[in-house]
């Protein structure tokens, strides 16, 4: 093989897709309802960010202007979202958007968005469990933290200052629950997020008694020196859209719902309207708890680590603190549960299909879960809650989801523009091939998907991508030169910007494939593009110790897959037995074929299965001259056990016959 060819197949093995068959049965226990993954949804997802970043965002960066701030970031979480929600409905499997980007993309993104989504899931679980401990031991007067700083200190740089055992017992307990049954983890869940909800309202309905509408319209004046300016944007419009971008890391979670496709009753409706619901009832809740929050009190009086116990403490409702100490600690918990219930079903996901190592994608058939799986990822995150600082987690938590999101996003441009033959795997009749012209652009040879819409499709997506790094490149890194008009980075931005719009108006104009399913993104290609565009620009804004730390992690799961995920992949294993192996033809032209060859067993013509087996192993071998020779069998027709003889004549000398003459079946003659 030449190493042209070889670098042709190893592109080939990169890019290979997953088949997935949606009626397939699954070892996984079908028992999650639509009302169990709205749970899981907000319960995972209403918890820190409800009762900690609202007050933080408020206080340092928006001011009032906070209930924007949730909702722009609500918005492009909706975004993200739908299209999660129109995979859902296409891809009813465990794996979130793993088993997504596999189906459409190729076998190494989805091996980048799976490891990556281990990263998100682990830091999430580990960050959160730290959270409940503090947020406990803040409860107790901080003796626990203070027992193990003066046992047990630490003193190195990124670890935390004392071992968290307690964040580690937490993890260790809702890990054995999980492990236990997928049914018994839900119902824990959805009672505590019951809980955390009716906290929510009581907060909301007693604040509406005591809200002062001049809090929203403070002069400058009267704010303290560092505190803005006032009003209800006091650090402006950037501060906002800098507390949208916070805001938005408190919508993360959501996505847990998709990893339960081989658990849930009906997922193709029920993963879809739970992402939607559970979003709706999130924004509402975040939002309408910002607003009370900043209508009580004057937003740089705000506690940035515990604003709402604060409040009410001032309010006098005292009360009202043990009550919001209830909702908290249930709000984390589910957070907690949240986190740790998507990381299990990844690593099934990836085991099962051998890009892991395969022992992790074992289901237990008494608990009907990933018992491995859940209890190695169960102590990896508890190992990390006790150890690491929780700024250090926090900080690499995001790279992972939003590139999960934005790949979602892709895909889904991708798929929706394809013909059936792409989503199907099954060769259909296509007349329309060929190279791609100027005229497809923007009119269409048909007003069905094609192979040419379908390339021209994927050429641009992937042209998108380019144009919007380019584009957030310049937004970010010449934002002075662009507030003071420089005309190299108008010009640039302009020209980005275009080559953007350029980009989504081809995808437009291409024909959609229109197959039915019960959830569609609307919009197409703008709210993909648009969640695409988000996503990225929020990704350059991390710092570069962050990129540092992914780099890392990437480059051991990279060493995973290359050492033993290529090699073991399930899609690689169907496609070895499906080639014939190596040299096996080439040895069977060069070697000498032999002088003669029992003859086969005498063809049944009732029997076509037996004559079609028959005729495929006679025509495999060659060596022969079939014109030349005579096939004579002798058989006694009394005695049906006796041996069939075959004499040879006239064997012409052993040569490789032409390829035509190679598929032809050396039939015995019957008398």
């Amino acid at each position: 093989m030449s190493g042209m060819s070889r670098i042709e197949s190893f592109i080939s093995k990169l890019s290979r897709k997953k088949r997935v068959n949606p009626s397939e049965e699954t070892s996984l226990a079908r028992v999650l309802t639509t009302c169990d993954l709205i749970g899981l949804g907000i319960g995972s997802t209403l918890g820190a960010g409800i009762y900690v970043v609202a007050g933080q965002v408020a206080r340092q960066t928006a001011g009032p202007s906070v209930v924007l701030s949730f909702l722009i970031a609500a918005v492009a979480s909706v975004f993200a979202g739908i299209c999660y929600a129109e995979f859902a409905a296409r891809v009813p499997k465990a794996g979130s958007a793993y088993v997504y980007s596999y189906v459409t993309v190729g076998e190494l993104i989805a091996f980048v968005i799976g490891w990556n989504l281990i990263l998100e899931y682990v830091i999430g679980t580990a960050s959160v469990a730290r959270a409940w401990s503090s947020y406990f031991d803040s409860l107790i007067d901080n003796k626990i933290q203070d027992f193990f700083k003066e046992h047990m200190a630490m003193d190195v740089t990124g670890l935390s200052k004392y071992p968290d055992f307690f964040a580690f017992s937490i993890t260790l307990v809702l890990t054995v629950l999980l492990a236990i049954g997928v049914k018994e983890s839900t119902m824990f869940n959805n009672i505590f997020t019951v809980v955390n909800l009716l906290v929510v309202t009581y907060v909301i309905v007693c604040g509406l008694f005591k809200i002062d509408g001049s809090n929203w319209s403070i002069p400058k004046s009267e704010v303290p020196t560092g505190e803005g300016s006032g009003g209800f944007m006091p650090f402006g419009f950037s501060g906002m859209m800098s507390g949208a971008a916070t805001c938005f890391y408190a919508f993360v979670g959501f996505d847990c719902i998709a990893t339960t496709g081989e658990e849930a009753k009906n997922p193709q409706r029920a993963i879809p309207m739970s992402i939607v619901v559970s979003l709706i009832g999130i924004t509402l809740a975040y939002c309408g708890l910002s607003t009370v929050l900043t209508l009580l009190c004057p937003y740089y009086l705000l506690d940035p680590n515990a604003p709402l116990p604060i409040v009410f403490d001032r309010l006098g409702w005292g009360v009202a603190k043990y009550v919001i100490a209830v909702g908290a600690i249930c709000g984390l918990s589910t957070s907690l549960l949240g986190g740790m219930f998507p990381l299990p079903r990844i690593l099934y996901a990836m085991g099962n299909d051998g890009l892991l190592f395969r022992f992790l994608g074992k289901v237990v058939p008494r608990f009907q879960t990933p018992v491995v799986g859940t209890l190695i990822s169960g102590c990896f995150a508890g190992t990390m809650a006790m150890l690491f600082d929780l700024k250090e987690l926090v900080d690499m938590m995001s790279i992972g989801t939003l590139l999960a999101y934005t790949l979602v996003a892709v895909c889904v441009l991708i798929l929706r523009y394809q013909p059936d033959e792409y989503i199907t795997g099954e060769p259909t009749d296509q007349p329309l091939t060929g190279p791609i012209s100027s005229r497809d652009l923007f009119s269409p040879r048909s007003s069905e998907p094609t192979r040419i819409s379908g390339r021209l499709t994927s050429y641009c997506v992937g042209f998108l991508l380019l144009s919007i790094c380019a584009f957030c490149a310049v937004l970010i890194y010449a934002a002075s030169e662009l507030e003071q008009y420089s005309w190299w980075a108008i010009v640039m931005a302009v020209m980005f910007g275009s080559a953007v719009l350029m980009a989504v108006i081809v995808v437009w104009r291409q024909p959609q494939n229109k197959s039915k399913l019960w959830f569609k993104v609307p919009g197409l290609p703008w709210v993909p593009a648009l969640s695409a565009f988000i996503n990225i620009y929020l990704m350059m804004k991390l710092s570069v110790p962050t990129w540092i730390r992914f780099g890392v992690w990437m480059f051991i799961g990279f060493a995973i897959y290359f050492g033993y995920g290529l090699r073991q992949s399930s899609e690689n294993r169907e496609r070895e037995m499906c080639q014939p192996h190596s040299g096996t033809f080439n040895r069977d032209v060069e070697d000498p074929p032999p002088a003669y060859q029992e003859a086969p067993d005498p063809v049944d013509e009732k029997s076509p299965l037996l004559s079609n087996r028959t005729r495929s192993r006679n025509g495999s071998r060659v060596g022969i001259n079939g014109a030349s020779t005579s096939v004579n069998q002798k058989a006694d027709d009394g005695d049906s056990n006796k041996h069939v003889h075959a004499n040879v004549t006239d064997v012409s000398e052993p040569t490789a016959p032409p390829d035509e003459e190679q598929d032809e079946p050396l039939v015995p003659s019957k008398e």
